[in-house]
């Protein structure tokens, strides 16, 4: 059985990404209203649920005097009924209390929002932990920071052996803020697809929420102190709808068979709760869908919601599609990609014409008098394996003065994508790559991304290059650009430059390298690589030096079965010095470029920049280490660098703590942002936080980045090979937003095909058990991260097997203690107190929950009743084993990082601060 096709080739459906789609769909007549039908008393206008939205003009207005505020809103995963947009200050997000106040808008709009009166604020209980108070965020670490070089990753090598491994794949950013590994796509686990197991379900998801009574005071608010407000709003109007409106999820039949909806209208309940269920007509459904609705429990549809009426509690919505079997891996991408907009078609007859069409192509003669000829030049890629659309190529030449002459050399996509054609407007469109675990989205058609402009080895390629003369200290002595052809002499793998690197005296023989062009030999490439390793040691460590900031995570690879295309297992992927090397090259240029085409056009760049930490979110940690007592300095991005460098030992708990604390550190920070330079007045905010440099680009991945294009055409005009592109700053400040909304929506599709099949993996394997640590205490939950697989999880203690819990404060610190039903009936109650961070925590299993994923877990393991089905992504809980049959106290927690005294718990090193059960 071959392998799965490299796109998913499967039909589009029915409404682009990004069109309106409020027109009702035909035949469907009015949309439906409430549940039940109206009685002839209550006929006409139905009374409305939601605010009709403010016009245009009116929100322009309040938008100008500053009574109105705009942000994009996030809705809690785990209390669907909750939302929150950022402040614009950088303080305590804005709450959105609610369905009705939400107002119909979905999670990723562009919201515009009123502020309510102060005494209808949010009030923050002054016993909860200040995480309650804050929306739960998806992963919003930018790529930069966690994304690397050697995440590129393609399918090459599926066929070469029974086993591939396949990494997680990212779309990188080389790694521009720091980050070795790629924020894996679990590690935000807990802020995703699941729902808190003490809400009542689905089943009210619609309907407008009562509000906690202890949420909101009538009075006397304005008599409590300030921080235990929190400014609370309603959406009046949305700007922009960047949720794509499609859902994957099950249909049902409605409740009340005697009404007139239900003989027109079956219910389309989302596996993901923050969007509403859906109302869609009979006609959409299977035939049979009426009178064999069970043959349909575990069938996952995609729908598109059409409309959504201010006196309805529902949306109306269309079927799309069947897509298969819940819980399986192909119909579950295929939800994923539509959900998030990835357009996953062919690519059209139109957008092949724009493509060579002499095949083999070659390169026409007159390119070669365009361009400086590097073709006798040690060229080669350093790529994963697996890798076969390779952007970029290295050389490394001394000379006479002891320098050397190093070069980026980048495919030239441009050459092949015309501007303005189909090609050109599809591939703007997409705007990026998609990677996941088993399959890549390209932004280009295959003949491009693999053949036309892919650096394979021993062929001509037209190249965009920068070359520098440097130090072997990595100062740049000088630097130039320009278009060139080069011949790259060998394809390399991380492994095989690793290989070097660690053996540099070491004739590594040929059976262990790939083929090596006959002008060149192995030893040359060799010491190019040794050369090149030692200036990167020298560049890098320049950077923190000036103050940038890594924030390393873990990543997940997983190992694939090459018939069934099932994970058969995973492991942390390993970041060496070979992808440290070609990390540094990237940055560089990148850097160089965006300095080059700054310079030459102050208006009308394409840049990058990283904005600060959000000041509330920061301080909140800043507040968190004090009392902890940890020496963190917060100021700089290279001040915290150099903390999370100097405070922690390297033995197994501190490496874990540490593992605890960078996670901590992601939470504050913002995405990466493409932008105009001449949109932005304020010069100061062009600066990249994580990179600590005040000008950044996107220059060394255009086959898969349309911005990296948009460079390259910018970069050609400085450089006198073309006219200035034809866009005024608004308009390529528009494309640089639709850039980073797709770069956005590929992260996350990401992240959710890497947790499908770490849910299979569990599935297939049974339990799996790991040591974790407690990262922080709410007053009904705490969150673990699982050291072995970077998984962050929320565990709520109603779905353990506990007598009771209490949640207090000790001082400033949230402790929940945990009291286990006893394994034998003759023995007391086990306790554990958990004070919030950083605690290392006995072995849990991991247990799926999808009703499709096979057998519910055994008795032994407790599950609790309450949990909620699974959702696309793996919503899995943590089990605990159970606690020895012995009564104990097991203290877990922090004492500013002090060993805790107990006759039971060793001690784990020098000051390791934990306290375990033996």
């Amino acid at each position: 059985m071959s392998h799965p096709d490299y796109r998913l080739n499967l039909r589009p459906l029915g409404t682009p990404r990004g069109a309106s789609s409020l027109a009702g769909p035909r035949g469907v007549g009015a949309s439906p209203g409430d549940k039940k039908s109206k009685s002839k008393t209550t006929r006409g206008k139905k009374k409305s649920i939601f605010e009709t939205y403010l016009s245009k003009e009116d929100v322009s207005e309040g938008l100008k005097r500053g009574t109105l505020i705009q942000g994009v809103l996030r809705i809690n995963p785990k209390k669907f009924h909750e939302a929150f947009i950022p402040s614009p200050d950088g303080d305590r997000d804005i709450f959105i209390d609610g369905v009705v106040a939400r107002n119909r808008a979905l999670n990723g709009d562009l919201v515009v929002v009123n502020l309510l009166p102060e005494e209808q604020w949010k009030v923050i209980k002054p016993e909860s932990n200040d995480k309650e108070t804050e929306g739960a965020y998806e992963s919003d670490l930018p790529e930069e920071l966690c994304g690397s070089h050697l995440l590129q990753q393609s399918l090459k090598g599926y066929n070469d052996s029974p086993d591939v491994i396949i990494e997680a794949q990212f779309d990188d950013s080389d790694s521009e803020d720091g980050h070795g590994n790629m924020q894996n796509a679990l590690v935000d686990g807990v802020k995703k697809l699941s729902v808190c197991v003490h809400e009542k379900g689905k089943e009210d998801a619609g309907a407008p929420v009562t509000k906690d009574e202890n949420t909101f005071m009538s009075q006397d608010t304005r008599a409590l102190p300030e921080k235990s407000l929190q400014r609370s709003a309603k959406v009046v109007y949305i700007l922009e709808k960047k949720h794509s409106r499609a859902a994957t999820g099950f249909l049902k039949l409605l409740a009340d068979k005697n009404s007139e909806l239900f003989r027109k209208y079956a219910l389309f309940s989302p596996s993901d709760h923050r969007v509403p269920r859906i109302y869609v007509p009979l006609k959409d459904c299977p035939q049979d869908f009426v009178t064999r609705p069970k043959d349909y429990a575990n069938t996952l549809f995609i729908c598109r919601i059409v409309d959504w009426k201010e006196d309805s509690n529902f949306a109306l919505g269309q079927l799309a599609k069947s897509l298969g079997q819940a819980g399986e891996i192909e119909p579950e991408t295929e939800g994923i990609l539509t959900e998030y907009g990835v357009d996953f078609s062919d690519f059209s007859s139109e957008v092949l014409e724009c493509l060579p069409q002499d095949l083999p192509w070659t390169i026409p003669p007159e390119e070669f008098s365009k361009r400086r000829d590097l073709r006798k030049d040690c060229v080669f890629t350093i790529d994963p394996s697996t890798a076969r659309d390779l952007d970029d190529a290295l050389s490394c030449k001394p000379v006479a003065d002891g320098n050397f002459e190093v070069g980026v050399h980048i495919a030239d996509v441009s050459y092949f994508v015309p501007e303005g054609s189909s090609l050109d407007k599809v591939a703007a469109e997409r705007a990026t790559s998609v990677y996941l675990v088993q399959k890549v989205v390209p932004m280009l058609p295959r003949l491009l991304c693999e053949e036309l402009c892919s650096l394979n080895p021993m062929t001509d390629k037209l190249t965009f290059s920068v070359i520098w003369t440097l130090t072997p200290k990595g100062k740049i002595l000088s630097e130039w650009f320009g278009q060139t052809v080069i011949r790259s002499c060998t394809k390399l793998s991380y492994e095989h430059a690793q290989s070097m690197i660690e053996g540099p005296t070491r004739k590594i023989p040929e059976e262990e390298l790939p083929p090596v062009s006959p002008e060149h030999t192995s030893e040359e490439v060799h010491r190019a690589v040794l050369n090149l390793h030692r200036i990167a040691k020298e560049l890098r460590q320049q950077r923190f030096v000036d103050g940038a900031l890594r924030l390393d995570q873990l990543k997940l690879a997983f190992t694939l079965d090459h018939e069934t295309g099932l994970p058969q297992g995973c492991h942390i992927y390993e970041y060496c010095d070979s992808n440290k090397l070609v990390e540094e090259f990237m940055l560089l240029a990148n850097m160089a470029v965006a300095r080059k085409i700054h310079c030459a056009f102050p208006e009308r760049a394409l840049l990058r920049r990283h904005p600060p930490p959000q000041t509330k979110m920061l301080n909140d940690l800043v507040e968190f280490c004090d009392q902890m007592g940890l020496p963190m300095d917060f100021s700089s991005a290279g001040a915290l660098n150099k903390s999370l460098m100097e405070t922690f030992g390297d033995d197994k708990y501190s490496l874990a703590r540490k593992e605890v604390l960078t996670n901590m550190c992601s939470r504050p920070m913002q995405m990466a942002l493409y932008f105009c330079s001449g949109v932005l007045q304020d010069q100061a905010q062009f600066r990249h936080y994580a990179l600590n440099v005040p000008l950044y680009t996107h220059f060394t991945s255009p086959i898969r980045r349309f911005a990296d294009v948009l460079v390259h055409r910018l970069l050609a005009a400085t450089l006198g090979y073309r006219e200035l592109p034809d866009v005024e700053p608004e308009a390529l400040q528009k494309q640089a937003d639709h850039c980073n909304d797709r770069r956005m929506a590929s992260k996350r599709v990401q992240e959710l095909s890497t947790s499908l099949f770490f849910a299979i993996l569990v599935k297939e394997s049974g339990p799996l058990e790991s040591e974790a640590m407690v990262m922080g205490v709410l007053s009904q939950a705490f969150d673990v991260l699982v050291l072995r697989y970077g998984v962050q999880k929320r565990i709520y203690c109603n779905a353990l097997p506990l007598q009771s819990y209490r949640f207090q404060k000790v001082g400033k610190k949230p402790e929940l203690t945990l009291v286990w039903e006893p394994e034998d009936a003759e023995q007391g109650p086990a306790q554990q107190v958990r004070p919030g961070g950083g605690a290392a925590f006995p072995e849990r299993h991991w247990v799926p929950v999808h009703p499709t994923l096979g057998e519910p877990p055994p008795a032994s393991w407790a599950r609790s009743p309450g949990l909620p089905s699974w959702a696309p992504g793996c919503d899995f809980r943590l089990y605990p084993a159970r606690p020895a049959a012995a009564p104990r106290h097991h203290s877990l927690g922090l004492a500013s990082w002090q060993h805790l005294p107990s006759p039971e718990s060793p001690t784990l090193g020098r000051g390791s601060g934990l306290c375990l059960p033996p």
